[in-house]
């Protein structure tokens, strides 16, 4: 079942490592591989913040006139989008990949998603009026710019996508920002926001608190802290979770 668009606004207001901090303690999967981007993204929209949504996704070839040949791809995958509750991230993945020869993304199409329930792009190709979607509202992590479109069209839609070395499933629930994102396995999705939180709060009245009161303090004394707060922090995390946390 999906978060409420309440929950969806409470995960918004932390950065994405703060909601895998949260994600790390509830998750069965691997923590060193699973979830996160493996290659590094450019985030051209960092003062609009974090995004949340589930994924629509895509897939593009902009090197190839032959695509198209399909008179209905653009109506076809407008129509999918549109029947996805939001908010929505759409996921593009670009199969000219290394090059980049052209972009689906630029004015017209950062307002066409924003009035069809998208808050932003994670596309592994590039994007390009990037002031014109950034006056949209629409928030876009990407590879790098591009001047062209080239031959973009929809090739294939509502299918798992590779982007940034990481596997999204369409619907799946996605956390972006300047640092990357996190797609969260459906499993995960209904502990998340208590997770986040709990590890959040957690993280403020221990380890953090120690080290901003350290100041004036001997060295062995603010060492002493640091110890005893690591410890307090890893038992509210295993208390909490089963687990020990990152102090």
């Amino acid at each position: 079942m999906p978060l409420s668009h309440a929950d969806l606004l409470r995960l918004k207001r932390w950065n994405t490592p703060t909601i895998y901090n949260g994600w790390e303690q509830i998750t069965r999967h691997d923590i060193a591989a699973a979830g996160f981007n493996l290659e590094e993204t450019r985030d051209f929209m960092p003062q609009m913040g974090p995004m949340v949504g589930y994924a629509v996704t895509l897939v593009v070839e902009p090197s190839k006139a032959s695509h198209k040949a399909n008179a209905s791809a653009w109506s076809d995958y407008r129509r999918y989008v549109s029947g996805v509750p939001g908010p929505k991230i759409a996921v593009v993945q670009d199969l000219d990949k290394p090059a980049v020869i052209g972009s689906f993304w630029g004015e017209v199409s950062s307002n066409t998603h924003r009035a069809l329930g998208c808050v932003g792009t994670i596309t592994d190709g590039a994007i390009r009026d990037v002031d014109e979607m950034t006056n949209a509202g629409f928030k876009a992590i990407a590879r790098r710019l591009c001047v062209g479109h080239a031959h973009v069209v929809p090739v294939r839609f509502g299918v798992d996508v590779t982007v940034f070395g990481r596997e999204i499933l369409p619907g799946q629930l996605v956390h972006a920002d300047k640092h990357g994102f996190l797609a969260v396995p459906a499993e995960d999705e209904a502990r998340l926001l208590e997770a986040a939180s709990f590890m959040d709060a957690n993280e403020c009245q221990t380890v953090i608190a120690a080290a901003r009161g350290a100041a004036g303090l001997p060295a062995d004394e603010v060492l002493a802290r640091m110890d005893e707060a690591g410890r307090r922090f890893g038992e509210n995390a295993r208390h909490e979770f089963g687990r020990r946390g990152e102090w």
